[in-house]
């Protein structure tokens, strides 16, 4: 596990467009330097999406729906839409987890997840737990299932992606608050949810603001590592480093 006498950097953001957002993931992942404190960074987004890494804008037709609010990020995986959920990013020194392997670490640190929906009071599994689940791949995030995917009810919630450098081990995901229901007039299936964006906690009849969330969130990931926790904001380094890459890399009008 992580050691109790480490301390993570908390950074409790707001509302960010996505490049915005896949911008700062980028700085704090590229400013960090050996002996720098741990970070904690939890978020939420406008109206967006984002793709894996390696994939292509120009293979997604409703490209046009969000006027350009949309972005890379730095982890694989499919696409993921965003503006109903709540995010968090961890940088974390490779050497905290150094006796980890990638499986090992990625499940560990899901713990503060299965933690969060715990105190929410829902039951909950990784995907590779469940007999009863296919393991797939899909274009879109929250239809495929892969092994440690965090199941509700059997169904998949949110999603979770890893990258790792030298320096870092990085891990973000996704936890959707809100419930976005098909958008077509059929009333046999006005109410049914859009499986591209998966269920929400509004659709297990539990209803958090974004703040509720974070503070949960935090809370929950302090109770399962009992680490220092420091309020903290982009410093400097991180802030010019966030503009450069937002007008060196994410600037896709370019």
């Amino acid at each position: 596990m992580i050691e109790e006498k480490s301390s993570f950097r908390v950074i409790k953001d707001g509302e960010n467009s996505a490049r915005v957002n896949m911008a700062t993931d980028d700085a704090l992942i590229s400013s960090f330097e050996e002996n720098d404190k741990a970070i904690l960074r939890v978020y939420h987004w406008s109206k967006s999406f984002t793709i894996g890494v390696s994939q292509d804008f120009s293979s997604y037709s409703f490209c046009d729906e969000y006027n350009g609010n949309f972005a890379k990020r730095v982890t694989g995986g499919g696409v993921l839409f965003h503006g109903h959920d709540l995010s968090y990013s961890l940088v974390i020194p490779t050497p905290m987890l150094k006796s980890y392997n990638i499986k090992q670490s990625y499940e560990m640190i899901c713990y503060f997840l299965l933690n969060f929906y715990k105190k929410l009071g829902l039951k909950t599994s990784f995907a590779k737990d469940d007999e009863g689940v296919n393991l797939s791949k899909n274009e879109f995030c929250q239809v495929g299932y892969e092994a440690y995917d965090i199941l509700v009810n059997r169904q998949k919630i949110g999603g979770n992606a890893q990258r790792r450098t030298k320096k870092v081990i990085f891990q973000h995901g996704s936890i959707p608050l809100c419930s976005v229901k098909k958008s077509n007039t059929n009333l046999e299936n006005e109410n049914s949810i859009d499986e591209r964006f998966g269920i929400s906690l509004e659709d297990l009849n539990i209803n958090l603001s974004y703040e509720e969330a974070k503070n949960l969130l935090i809370e929950s990931f302090n109770e399962s590592f009992k680490v220092e926790l420091i309020n903290s904001q982009l410093n400097e380094k991180e802030k010019k480093k966030k503009e450069e890459l937002l007008k060196d890399k994410y600037d896709y009008a370019k």
